[in-house]
């Protein structure tokens, strides 16, 4: 694979998970009445950490979208998106009471996440991960 081929690849995977994590994050921000519903009310998480957490999901996409940043912040910007996607996932099954499929399609937005931080490796060092 060329080192052009993988440089649009990390950039395609990078948008779209930043995009869906942004996506997930500005019902947050208000926090709007959805927002508390979901989260506070059925996931059982208190109000001041909606607003916090989203606000730290928007950080982190800003870390890993611009270029040049530190090798070691986008590492934790990263990790902080996949701890948030995995907490999602489980205080999703475990509010729900029973198995949700619906809560599978979580495991989706993980998939661009993944394959970013795959091409942002392999684009920055030439190592595999």
């Amino acid at each position: 694979m060329t080192t052009k081929t993988t440089g649009i690849l990390y950039w395609v995977f990078t948008i779209i998970f930043a995009l869906l994590m942004i996506f997930s994050s500005v019902d947050g921000l208000g926090p709007s009445e959805q927002a508390l519903q979901i989260i506070h009310e059925v996931m059982g998480y208190p109000v001041y950490f909606i607003q916090f957490i989203s606000v730290a999901k928007i950080l982190g996409c800003l870390v890993i979208l611009i270029p040049g940043i530190p090798k070691t912040l986008k590492e934790w910007a990263y990790a902080g998106l996949f701890f948030d996607l995995a907490g999602a996932i489980y205080s999703g099954v475990a509010s729900a009471g029973a198995f949700d499929p619906r809560m599978l399609m979580m495991l989706l937005w993980i998939v661009p996440g993944i394959l970013s931080y795959y091409y942002w490796h392999k684009k920055s060092d030439g190592s595999r991960v």
